[in-house]
């Protein structure tokens, strides 16, 4: 989680819809920002089989599974980019009612059923997480209709970080790892700056610098845009 995070919008609360078929298939893409730490979720779905993906439900788990239901996904997978409680607050609503399957590292299974004891801490409510269906593994496919997300594990933030690469959409969604011109914080236990800033290098900045980047706070970027321009990893790769 990140308060404050570069480039939020002041609302936090929009709807931000997409559609994307940069390179493959036309698939369905909107971004909700959830929360009073202003969470990025994400709704994937594939246009030909409605089959989809709910990314980091963090809040307002009513309000994502309205636009779900409007843009008829079938919800087949909730995805946590990691474990923490604004990425992971709305998950046990949105489980309940679609029947999908829920998968997050196994690094961050530990931070699910301590959501709502975390909120708490910082003067907000959530609730707990159920237990995953599945254990996200770095290199591992989630297959969607037509579509194929690939899981970057990287590490820093919190042990089980991931980013989701798209490949075919020619974006990436990454969590708290990468933000439009910062990173993610690594002063929370278990967090190590050195494995954030080495997962950076290796698994985001090997991709197209046109990969459209869409973080979990703020707005969204490009790979060649923050290897340019952002302060914290520029002549990171040399």
């Amino acid at each position: 989680m990140r308060v404050g995070a570069h480039g939020m919008r002041p609302d936090g609360r929009a709807v931000r819809p997409n559609k994307l078929h940069i390179h493959g298939e036309p698939m369905i893409f909107e971004t909700l920002v959830v929360g009073n730490l202003g969470s990025n979720c994400f709704i994937l779905g594939c246009e030909e089989t409605k089959e989809g993906v709910i990314v980091d439900p963090g809040a307002e788990a009513d309000r994502i599974l309205a636009v779900a239901a409007r843009l008829g996904v079938t919800v087949r997978y909730v995805v946590n980019t990691h474990g923490h409680f604004d990425h992971v607050g709305g998950n046990s609503r949105v489980l309940d009612v679609t029947g999908a399957e829920l998968l997050i590292h196994g690094g961050d299974v530990h931070f699910l059923a301590r959501a709502a004891e975390v909120a708490v801490a910082y003067g907000l409510t959530a609730d707990n997480s159920p237990p995953p269906a599945r254990l996200l593994e770095d290199g591992m496919s989630i297959t969607f209709g037509r579509h194929e997300i690939k899981v970057l594990h990287t590490p820093g933030h919190t042990p089980g970080g991931c980013c989701l690469y798209l490949a075919g959409e020619g974006m990436v969604i990454t969590g708290d790892t990468l933000f439009a011109e910062s990173v993610g914080r690594t002063d929370f236990p278990g967090s190590s700056h050195q494995a954030l800033m080495e997962g950076i290098r290796t698994k985001l900045l090997t991709l197209p610098d046109a990969t459209i980047a869409y973080p979990g706070h703020g707005p969204a970027t490009t790979i060649g845009h923050e290897r340019l321009h952002n302060p914290y990893i520029t002549g990171v790769e040399d």
